[in-house]
């Protein structure tokens, strides 16, 4: 803009405050938008810059997609279990097997049997629990690393999901406030069970010992655990007392509706806050363990897995494994194998994946202690 044309327009503007301040302000709002049209530069770049501005924005902006689940391939799903079960062809008419169990598919989303589960079992506050706890984290977390690559090399066809099982109510020799025979760990310890499995990216198992008290009571108390994605369950029949004697004197139990009653409500939970199927593993290594095994009702939203929890030489192992979990199938099974206990006796050695490959059906959850 030129002077002359600048004293131009002072001159108009004054002539205009003299007659009449309403003609200001409209001639003034005229001189504006002739100027932002022709003169964007004096406007900082005009509608360039907040085009600008909204793209900065948009890219600024945190990142967070949905993941997406694809259905179940229900082939592919068939094809494992067949892998699983194991049978080995013989020249004679064979039985009709137990193995693969045909129950409900899974919903989408499963972990099993598509994946190993390979689990470190325990509690933080012990050392003589299990291995969660006789170690430092970061030992720990090597050494549950190692078992893992074992068996992705072993059995390459099949990921390893790591795990921490966690002992979430303990069983007690003590009856306690209630009587009950049972502690149940406070939340921040659960928590730090549930920072260490993030680090690896694990999954977490919360694990029952009733004592005498019950699922219908416990379960209820680690709802807002069992809403996350990648927290699971484990029951334990051993210490369900059923009777007067005191946990760790008898072996307890557990029936069929208490399993089912457990699943039941983990399945309430996938539903209500849609998530992806749950585990739900039951710890067996005596007949009387599990009754009414036949009536165990796996569902869409929970897998379980019948988990053999002996110890001993491999032979004993075995034949636990034969008799309590082969012979009565549910749907999934697991193996535990004992640092310590399974090598009491001289010259015997921790079982190896490849060993326990051979066992029919396949272990799909295998947890150390």
């Amino acid at each position: 803009m030129s002077e002359r044309h600048y004293y131009i327009v002072i001159d108009i503007i004054r002539m205009f405050m003299k007659k009449n301040i309403i003609w200001f302000f409209i001639i003034l709002s005229l001189l504006l938008l002739i100027l932002f049209s022709f003169f964007p530069e004096f406007f900082g770049g005009g509608i360039s810059y907040t085009k600008s501005n909204q793209n900065i924005n948009a890219n600024s902006l945190p990142e967070n997609p949905v993941p997406v689940i694809p259905p179940l391939d229900t082939l592919a799903y068939d094809k494992k279990l067949d892998e699983l079960a194991n049978n080995i062809p013989t020249p004679q008419p064979a039985l009709p097997s137990l193995w693969p169990v045909k129950t409900v598919y899974p919903n989408a989303g499963a972990i099993l049997p598509f994946k190993r589960i390979v689990a470190y079992y325990g509690n933080l506050y012990s050392t003589k629990m299990g291995v969660l706890g006789q170690y430092p984290e970061v030992e720990m977390l090597a050494k549950l690393e190692e078992e893992v690559k074992k068996w992705e090399n072993a059995d390459p066809s099949t990921p390893v999901v790591p795990a921490l099982h966690y002992i979430a109510v303990v069983a007690q020799a003590g009856p306690g406030a209630d009587g009950k025979y049972r502690a149940r760990m406070p939340g921040v310890e659960i928590e730090k069970v549930l920072a260490i499995a993030d680090k690896i990216n694990a999954i977490v198992f919360l694990d029952i010992q009733v004592g005498f008290s019950n699922l219908q009571n416990e379960v209820l108390l680690l709802e807002k655990y069992l809403k996350l994605p990648n927290v699971h369950l484990g029951i334990d029949a051993e210490f369900s007392m059923k009777g007067s004697i005191r946990p760790g004197k008898v072996v307890g139990t557990l029936d069929a509706s208490d399993i089912n009653f457990t699943a039941d409500y983990m399945a309430k939970i996938v539903r209500e806050n849609n998530l992806t199927p749950k585990i739900l593993v039951v710890h067996r290594y005596t007949q009387k363990m599990i009754t009414n095994y036949k009536i165990i009702k796996p569902l869409p939203e929970v897998q379980i897995v019948m988990h053999m929890d002996g110890w001993g030489v491999s032979t004993k192992k075995k034949g636990t494994y034969r008799e309590f979990i082969h012979k009565e199938p549910v749907q999934f099974t697991g193996f535990k194998l004992f640092y310590k206990n399974d090598v009491f006796e001289p010259n015997t050695v921790l079982m190896a994946p490849e060993e326990l490959l051979k066992l029919s059906p396949k272990p799909v959850y295998i947890q150390y202690q």
